[in-house]
């Protein structure tokens, strides 16, 4: 058995959440490493929505799909358990967001299907380190754009919505652009009337009055997006990541990346 301190970071937070010692958000944590956002369907789900991630590639960039029934992401996090090792899940049943679990060993099945899906949170140390200080508040956000649907899964394109300078805009856009696997460049920056943001009742995170002076909104394409189709397609079960508890993974964000 290899010991903890021989672990690397991502394998480490990992089993601290199996655990039960890590339940907060991983948000700003584990730097360098890839984090994902988590769907579980049962297999008579999943192909459409493996087009619909598909039809979305900004909304919902592919990391890994598990084996049917198969809890352990092999190629992005070998010997991890999709089950135990994140900090906190969602449980949708028939599309309406019922309860939040820190396990759920009960509710996976023998034909359920794990998807990760490439997360925002990846690039925010590869940000700072460019010059671009990590946000105070990160917004979870409801827009009137449409996304592409397939089988039963629709909706609208959900964003996470930062506060930035036009200088670090621009640095943002051009960095971010390398992390096609992680919503890459932003959708938007600027008014959010454009694109129908929903300021006042934002998913996650306070309502928004008026825009600090001085700073503009940049919106980038989030993984909550199918959490939003789910209150559509209302399967019977669906598991996701509880809103900025995200999974982990072995990956090298500097290296998951466009040079």
């Amino acid at each position: 058995m290899v010991e903890e301190n021989a672990l690397n970071g991502a394998q480490q937070a990992r089993l601290a959440m199996r655990r039960g010692e890590w339940t907060g958000t991983t948000a700003f944590k584990v730097p360098g490493y890839v984090q994902c956002n988590l769907v579980v369907l049962q297999k008579s789900e999943a192909y459409d929505f493996l087009v619909y991630c598909q039809r979305n590639p900004k909304a919902c960039p592919l990391i890994e799909v598990t084996d049917i029934g198969v809890p352990e992401p092999r190629l992005s996090a070998p010997g991890a358990d999709l089950r135990t090792d994140l900090p906190r899940y969602a449980v949708f049943r028939d599309g309406i967001r019922c309860e939040d679990v820190r396990d759920i060993r009960a509710l996976w099945k023998d034909d359920s299907v794990g998807f990760l899906i490439g997360s925002s949170l990846t690039f925010d140390d590869a940000l700072e380190r460019a010059g671009v200080p990590k946000s105070e508040e990160v917004w979870v956000l409801n827009t009137d754009l449409p996304t592409v649907s397939a089988g039963r899964f629709e909706g609208p394109l959900v964003v996470t919505m930062r506060w930035m300078t036009p200088s670090e805009a621009i640095i943002a856009t051009q960095l971010t652009s390398r992390f096609p696997f992680n919503h890459g460049a932003p959708i938007h920056v600027g008014d959010p009337d454009e694109i129908g943001a929903d300021l006042t009742s934002p998913l996650v995170g306070d309502s928004v009055g008026n825009i600090p002076e001085g700073v503009m909104p940049v919106f980038w394409a989030c993984g909550v997006t199918p959490q939003r189709a789910a209150l559509l397609a209302r399967p019977e079960l669906m598991i996701t990541h509880a809103p900025g508890h995200g999974f982990v993974t072995d990956l090298k964000a500097d290296q998951f990346c466009l040079p």
